[in-house]
């Protein structure tokens, strides 16, 4: 009687997505750790291989090449949250309180965790390294500032901010945003810094301060 072959057993489509992304995610985090490190020019694949547990070809199936993966970094850890902060400007309420929220979410989820490293990382290698710099401007910046934007010129309309040049120059409404990331690696061993309390301050200085009752 000829031999009967069993056919062979796939692993269900489903199966073999959710191996891949389980992959992806743990080599996401390998990156992370190797970037923030030993920096973007210094990271190795074969490190962040290594630290991933995979093959270096493995890398291969999912990036292209560093900049993808740094890129991908900054899409999975800064994106989604930029455009949760970023949304339309509110019906209710006063935009100054718009603001503040703003401002809470990214000294709590930006300044204070590794996501404020890899924002230090590209100011550090940004001028080295233009493509990452202007992925980070493309995907964060530009969001962020068009978000601050909306707010300004509402906050003009309802005449909650008398200086209408602040509508060309979002940057200086979320300035301090910027010098907390950078006192917090640089300084903040010397002289820690409430951010918080920092930017309330420069929120008086354009709204007015709050009166209190």
């Amino acid at each position: 009687m000829p031999k009967v072959v069993s056919p062979k057993l796939e692993k269900p489509a489903s199966n073999r997505a959710e191996k891949s992304a389980e992959r992806r995610a743990a080599i996401v985090a390998a990156a992370m750790d190797e970037f923030l490190t030993r920096g973007f020019a210094a990271t190795r694949l074969d490190d962040v291989a290594k630290r991933a547990g995979v093959a270096k070809g493995t890398l291969y199936l999912h990036f292209k090449d560093k900049e993808s993966m740094f890129e991908e970094l900054i899409r999975t850890a800064i994106v989604p949250l930029i455009g949760r902060m970023a949304g339309p400007p509110p019906i209710g309420g006063s935009i100054r309180d718009a603001v503040e929220r703003f401002v809470e979410t990214f000294i709590h989820e930006i300044v204070s965790t590794r996501r404020g490293d890899i924002v230090r990382v590209i100011v550090a290698e940004g001028p080295r390294f233009p493509a990452i710099a202007d992925f980070y401007y493309r995907e964060v910046v530009s969001k962020g500032l068009a978000g601050m934007r909306a707010l300004i010129e509402l906050a003009i309309a309802r005449g909650e901010i008398r200086h209408e040049g602040l509508a060309r120059y979002p940057q200086l409404l979320i300035a301090p945003a910027m010098v907390a990331v950078i006192w917090q690696s640089l300084f903040a061993r010397h002289a820690p810094l409430d951010a918080l309390a920092m930017f309330k301050v420069h929120l008086d200085l354009i709204f007015g301060e709050r009166r209190t009752t």
